[in-house]
């Protein structure tokens, strides 16, 4: 079982019969399935590399950023309060491994 580290999480790459499956390792010691049965009759060095790509894709490395929503404001007398726009969020991808700090 072959192991890597991206955005500060674990994941797990190992072979199930002639395919492979992706598990995350979470902190308080158990696994979360990503995908079973991926990338049948692919070599170990192949499935690694298509499993970080995956997991790329999964679980992006950016920034969820909220907008005001100005079409629907709350009135309170005079005072209009603009909340977020939650049904349109903006997510801004960077190329980083990583959002935590570097230590």
């Amino acid at each position: 079982m072959d192991q890597f580290t991206y955005n500060d999480m674990t994941f797990a790459v190992a072979p199930s019969g002639q395919a492979w499956d992706i598990v995350r390792k979470l902190p308080n010691g158990g696994d979360a399935v990503v995908g079973t049965g991926l990338f049948p009759g692919v070599a170990a060095n192949d499935a690694q590399v298509r499993a970080l790509a995956l997991v790329k894709a999964i679980y992006p490395v950016g920034v969820k950023i909220v907008g005001p929503d100005v079409a629907h404001a709350t009135m309170i007398g005079d005072l209009k309060i603009v909340g977020p726009d939650v049904t349109h969020p903006n997510f801004i991808y960077w190329d980083k491994d990583s959002v935590s700090c570097p230590q």
